[in-house]
């Protein structure tokens, strides 16, 4: 039976959700009306949360100065290729240590979880010089990349934990009927796995569109994504906070808009398996 929670803790638990979210949401949401500001109205102490002058000239500016579709198609292609080149050696990995572990698999596990623990600066001579000597510098296949391999550890770990979930003897019964180990995976795993995976490529494309590190150290024109794109407003000439906001905005709609429609199966993917 399911416990009864009394109305005035369920109010309680509402309010202090939305006071977090609403906390969590406050500088996109400033970033959002600073946009819609002129740079005096943008920098005024005290500071104006409504713009009294509404404008849209801030993004006309943004545009003007750089080339937004370029670096937005460059923000898909790179974090879309990046994750779906992870899914496709990561799922072959995952259901190895899932279904055919070896005394080292926990160690590999922990080895590559822990690579993300180290500073990306650590890394960044040895890398910048391959990057140099291979001709990969500036371009959108090295930048895809090199997001494949600093997000392959967080795509392997998150399928390994789903594929985990999945009851081994659906497999051995597809085997007893002579499904080979490509018809297997194709056929029986990935298709129970498919919220698992749905997930990961959801968080995996937002984590490769906000990585700034890389995509600036490496690119500097040509390549450049969104990320690039918001850190050119930042100039010694001075920081202009209403395009600086309208370059953010436009960087960050996309994400967004995927992140509200595909909350449920976000929630769903993240969940799977954690209800027996």
């Amino acid at each position: 039976m399911a416990r009864r929670v009394p109305v005035q803790t369920r109010i309680g638990f509402t309010i202090l959700a939305w006071g977090i979210a609403l906390l969590l949401f406050s500088p996109i949401l400033w970033t959002i009306v600073t946009a819609f500001k002129t740079e005096a109205e943008a920098i005024a102490s005290p500071p104006t949360f409504l713009p009294q002058t509404f404008t849209l000239d801030n993004f006309g500016a943004v545009q003007d100065r750089s080339d937004y579709v370029k670096h937005a198609t460059n923000s898909i292609i790179v974090s879309v290729g990046s994750t779906l080149l992870g899914l496709l050696i990561a799922i072959p990995a995952a259901w190895s240590m899932a279904f055919a572990p070896t005394k080292r698999t926990k160690d590999i596990l922990m080895w590559m979880l822990s690579t993300k623990m180290m500073p990306a600066v650590g890394v960044l001579i040895p890398i910048y010089l391959i990057f140099r000597d291979l001709r990969l510098l500036d371009t959108v296949h090295g930048l895809t990349l090199i997001m494949t391999l600093i997000n392959l550890p967080i795509i392997i770990w998150m399928l390994y934990t789903y594929f985990k979930e999945i009851p081994v003897d659906i497999l051995e019964a597809a085997r007893m009927d002579g499904a080979e180990l490509w018809n297997e995976i194709t056929h029986v795993l990935i298709p129970m796995a498919i919220p698992g995976i749905a997930s990961t490529l959801l968080l995996n494309v937002i984590l490769a569109w906000n990585e700034a590190f890389w995509t600036i150290t490496l690119t500097s024109g040509r390549a450049g994504t969104l990320t690039a794109f918001i850190s050119s407003f930042s100039s010694p000439q001075g920081l202009f906070l209403a395009k600086l906001s309208a370059a953010s905005l436009l960087a960050i709609a996309p994400i967004l808009l995927l992140g509200w429609f595909s909350q449920k199966q976000l929630v769903r993917g993240l969940t799977f398996g954690a209800v027996k």
